[in-house]
């Protein structure tokens, strides 16, 4: 279900896990899953080659905007950091788990619109996990994600409104999300039947806990590069996995 990779959006990459809840789920028709010498699995992802510049984003439009940069505002479609360190990136279990079923987290995923701007740039959550959105700007933003998998909304969110609150009962990987006033507010959210997924740090760096020992597909989604696909066996205590991006800039 992955699609193909965009070509603009940001990204300010802080770890995002989401999926302690591994100890509640049960597999479907059967027991619980067995997560007896769980593991956890880590690394780094990286861009190889040259990191594309990013664009200067023009807020002049919306004078709220504007003044919540002084120093103007820069896209965040890629975030590289030093060696490389790729941020915003989407790596996840995408084969192995069997049939099993998770519970969604009781705690909401985030994402808060300041200085016109989407904060965190990606946001991964579990189907069914409750999407929080909040608006911190003195402007009125409209949040419009567009699935595919999923039911599409638009709604208007004044300044000082309540946050919002919305659920995706399917899988999809990934759903952009604009604000239909803002056109340079952009972001992308990841929705998963399991929790066994996390998102890059500025520094590259991911981390996936509480994953049952066994041979499973790792997949490293990234919105304008694309995807990476490793195998990998997982054993009790903890495994790395380093993953790579090779720039279309080359070296």
């Amino acid at each position: 279900m992955n699609r193909p990779p965009h070509t603009a959006i940001t990204a300010i990459g802080i770890l995002a896990l989401a999926g302690c809840c591994a100890l509640s789920a049960a597999a479907a028709g059967g027991g619980p899953v067995d997560t007896h010498g769980a593991a956890s699995v880590s690394g780094t992802v990286r861009l190889d080659g040259l990191a594309p510049k990013p664009t200067h984003i023009a807020m002049a439009s919306d004078q709220n905007c504007a003044k919540a940069h002084p120093s103007g505002a820069s896209s965040e479609d890629v975030v590289v950091g030093p060696n490389g360190a790729l941020g915003n990136v989407i790596v996840y279990i995408s084969d192995g788990l069997g049939p099993a079923s998770f519970d969604p987290p009781p705690t909401p995923a985030t994402l808060e619109q300041k200085g016109c701007m989407y904060t965190p740039h990606v946001v991964a959550m579990q189907a069914r996990q409750k999407l929080r959105v909040t608006n911190e700007d003195g402007t009125t933003h409209n949040i419009h994600p567009i699935p595919q998998n999923n039911r599409e909304w638009n709604k208007s969110q004044p300044p000082g409104m309540q946050p919002l609150e919305e659920t995706f009962p399917r899988e999809e990987i990934a759903i952009p999300i604009k604000c239909n006033i803002h056109p340079w507010m952009k972001s992308y959210l990841a929705v998963f039947k399991h929790p066994y997924f996390a998102v890059t740090s500025k520094d590259g760096s991911f981390d996936i806990h509480n994953l049952p020992p066994g041979n499973y597909t790792l997949m490293a989604w990234h919105e304008k590069f694309g995807t990476q696909v490793k195998k990998i066996t997982v054993g009790a205590g903890a495994s790395k996995v380093d993953v790579s991006f090779k720039s279309p800039l080359g070296n």
